[in-house]
């Protein structure tokens, strides 16, 4: 029960993200479909000048707002803070959701250079004091007004920010970014009138781009459709948004909850009915002094509700006590307390539905029984009974024998998506993420050779991207192999010389950026494979020197790139291009030796003060964090693992416990037996075969289920590790000495009891 209600709450928990916002049932995402002759790239961003634009078109958009997620250095009285949950915002930010602003004004996010901090990071910066009216000193050069303070998000939001930092501020540290309708870089939301046919607004998006967008632009790359996302979908959409849940992952869950109450019901059902014969005679006797069966029925049903209620007090204390392990395993906070809201008044009517859904067979059984049969001592275990009770094993090895196989797949293809070999070298690489400050960008060359002649730093390289840490995209054309210039929504690195080098990708066509070629810094760009394939080129040797057009540049191709995974491995490897731009990177890589690593990396941070002291050293090697996209993925391994432990435990125990009342009930059968020279073994043999012939049956049920749910779990991936056959022979083999070792105990506990004990009363 207490492993239930976690599940329970974890999964409600997963389904309730957004659904605090009093207007929630009439906000919208814009989605965006981006169009190309040979794709269409689907995604949750928009552009800054969509939202606006919408509500000024269409009256029935009461309201929009946009938010874009960044970082940014914080200065404060001389200390320094890297925040990472920052967000664009304005003021209608207030007015479309329900984030509670305890101080200050939302229209001071209209002004350049406002913001307003949450909560916690008020307390940091200013502790008890009043921040309004302080002044905060952003990226070392943007003197920023702080004009309110939010209440902290709640944990089921996507929106988990610390600051809100004024979207005015974007025509001063972007310029014209607020009016570019090629960058998709921002969520835009829209808050429509109340019982408004969202599907009547998507109808008129066509109309509306062609009014904004020209013929010339839509032909160069640019045409997309728009279409809306009610918010309350948005973290279990399929298009990555500020954060997303996983819906398969939600049924999983809910099916292995769902498995094993079942499993313990099966356990309650079969032991009740097991010893029905030593209630039967309490039976006979009420029914023959005036006893109803429906009184008889009630007392048993109250009976289970009883002892679901008591199990539902100690589960809420160990429910109480397991939830800080629960949440961390879970990666978030899904609960402070089972005492929290309303979970524990849902649980405990689950406790009592629990309880009446468990005794109503036993109930019905029970007082069923003929008094004058049972009194006459002609009572026995029926052949209904018997049959049904195996049917109950049955369905519970089976249970326990999908979750074997779910759990060995979920661990097979992790370890398969850890080992895939990746196409670049990703050991011993130091990336430090320095937000493109322009004096690291402006002297990158210089500031790669003194890390360099550190000890232990073997080579440099700049880019704006990396593996495992996003990329951006861009609008290009591309000449295909029919002489045509396509359109192409691609993935886009900015790099230096050595980027390809120093992380060891294989060129398969063409040469890499050199400084031996001048034009290699504004008219080149080397492609992936896919890229190559998606143009038409059957060999790579066929796309080098091929004309390209990208934000203003023209150029050919110098170099296909053999394809490497770049994002995880759930993704098949998209189109790719890296053009000569160090000027815009954002991260620096260091490649390590594998000797003295704390030595080099203390070098590192010493070297780093004296570079750029006004950011703070942020590093992670390259491998840690392109396999920190696969923490969701083990996560839910890791629970998934706990949870079908648990219920092939739970099966066990009521194994145990009919093997127990099967070898009470053949007690004197063993010692005549024994008598008679049989030996422990075949004694043994024979009280474990019937349980060993009811587990092989589950098995022959549950391989063809166990491999349909796990094939469709494993759709999810565009590399799979498959479902080999040696999955279900090991679940087999695992599934029967379990049950042998947990029938073995009582059968040789047993074989060895004194047949002098048993026949003594004979």
């Amino acid at each position: 029960m207490a492993a239930f209600m976690l599940i329970f709450m974890y999964v409600r928990f997963e389904l309730s993200y957004d659904n605090f916002h009093t207007k929630g049932d009439n906000i919208y995402r814009l989605n965006v479909d981006l169009k190309s002759a040979s794709d269409v790239m689907k995604v949750a961003e928009s552009t800054m000048p969509m939202g606006p634009a919408i509500k000024a078109d269409f009256p029935e958009v009461l309201e929009q707002t946009r938010v874009m997620s960044d970082w940014v250095v914080v200065s404060v009285n001389n200390h320094l803070f890297k925040e990472k949950r920052l967000f664009y915002a304005e003021p209608s930010f207030f007015k479309v959701f329900s984030f509670l602003l305890i101080k200050g004004d939302p229209e001071s996010l209209k002004n350049p250079f406002t913001v307003i901090l949450n909560e916690s990071t008020a307390k940091k910066y200013f502790g008890s004091a009043d921040p309004i009216g302080k002044t905060l000193m952003f990226d070392n050069k943007y003197p920023t007004l702080v004009t309110g303070v939010v209440k902290d998000a709640p944990t089921n939001t996507q929106f988990q920010f610390d600051l809100l930092f004024s979207i005015a501020s974007l025509n001063k540290v972007d310029p014209g970014d607020l009016e570019n309708w090629g960058n998709f870089s921002n969520y835009t939301f829209l808050l429509l009138r109340k019982g408004y046919d969202p599907n009547r607004l998507e109808a008129k998006f066509p109309a509306f781009l062609k009014n904004h967008i020209s013929e010339e632009k839509r032909k160069g790359g640019q045409d997309y459709s728009l279409f809306l996302k009610p918010l309350k979908e948005n973290y279990m959409d399929s298009r990555a948004g500020l954060e997303q849940g996983n819906m398969n992952n939600v049924y999983i869950f809910s099916i292995v909850a769902l498995f094993i109450l079942l499993i313990a019901a099966v356990n309650f059902i079969n032991l009740t009915t097991a010893r029905a014969t030593e209630r039967a005679k309490e039976v006979g006797v009420r029914k023959v002094i005036g006893a109803a069966r429906s009184q008889l029925t009630l007392q048993f049903l109250g009976e289970s509700v009883i002892i679901c209620l008591l199990s539902f007090f100690v589960a809420a204390a160990l429910i109480s006590f397991s939830l800080p392990v629960f949440n961390q395993l879970a990666g978030k906070t899904i609960s402070q307390s089972i005492f929290a809201g309303n979970d524990i008044f849902t649980l405990l009517l689950i406790a009592v539905v629990i309880g009446l859904a468990a005794g109503i067979y036993p109930a019905l059984a029970l007082s069923g029984f003929k008094p004058i049969v049972i009194l006459k001592g002609r009572f026995g275990a029926s052949t209904g009974g018997i049959l049904l009770r195996r049917g109950l094993v049955v369905f519970q090895f089976t249970t326990s024998i999908v979750l074997i196989v779910g759990t060995l797949v979920v661990y097979n293809q992790l370890r398969f998506m850890r080992n895939q070999p990746l196409g670049f070298a990703k050991d011993q690489m130091v990336a430090i993420d320095f937000g493109g400050d322009e004096s690291v960008t402006k002297n990158y060359e210089d500031i790669k050779n003194q890390f360099k002649a550190l000890p232990g730093v073997l080579s440099a390289t700049v880019s704006h991207g990396l593996p495992g840490m996003g990329s951006a995209n861009a609008h290009s054309e591309f000449e295909n192999l029919q002489g045509d210039m396509q359109p192409l929504n691609l993935n886009l690195y900015d790099v230096d010389y050595d980027f390809i080098p120093v992380y060891n990708m294989k060129m398969v066509a063409g040469r890499t950026f050199s400084r031996y070629f001048g034009t290699d810094t504004t008219q080149s760009v080397v492609i992936n494979e896919a890229t190559a394939k998606i143009l038409g080129y059957k060999s790579p040797n066929d796309a080098v020197g091929k004309k390209f057009t990208q934000w203003g540049r023209k150029g050919q191709i110098i170099g296909v790139v053999k394809d490497f995974h770049y994002r995880s491995l759930q993704t098949a490897v998209e189109p790719l291009n890296m053009r000569f731009k160090p000027d815009n990177a954002r991260f620096l890589t260091l490649k390590i030796a594998n000797q003295n690593i704390p030595a080099t990396i203390a070098a590192i941070e010493n070297k780093w003060k004296t570079i750029a002291p006004q950011i703070p050293l942020e590093y992670s090697f390259v491998d840690q964090q392109f396999n920190k996209q696969y923490a969701g993925e083990e996560r839910f391994g890791t629970l998934f693992l706990y949870f079908s432990v648990l219920a092939i435990f739970i099966s066990c125990l009521g194994l145990l416990g009919l093997a127990s009342y099967s070898t009470l009930q053949r007690t004197r059968e063993i010692g005549i037996r024994k008598v008679l020279g049989a030996s422990i073994f075949s004694i043994t043999n024979m009280l474990s075969k019937e349980f060993l012939q009811l587990v092989l049956i589950a098995a022959v049920i549950a391989f063809p289920i166990a491999w349909f749910g796990m094939n469709k779990w494993m759709q999810g991936f565009a590399y799979k590790a498959g479902i080999g056959w040696w999955i279900f022979a090991v679940a087999g083999v695992l599934a029967v000495l379990i049950a042998v070792t947990t029938v073995s105990f009582q059968s040789v506990k047993a074989a060895l009891a004194n047949p002098v004990k048993s026949l003594r009363s004979e």
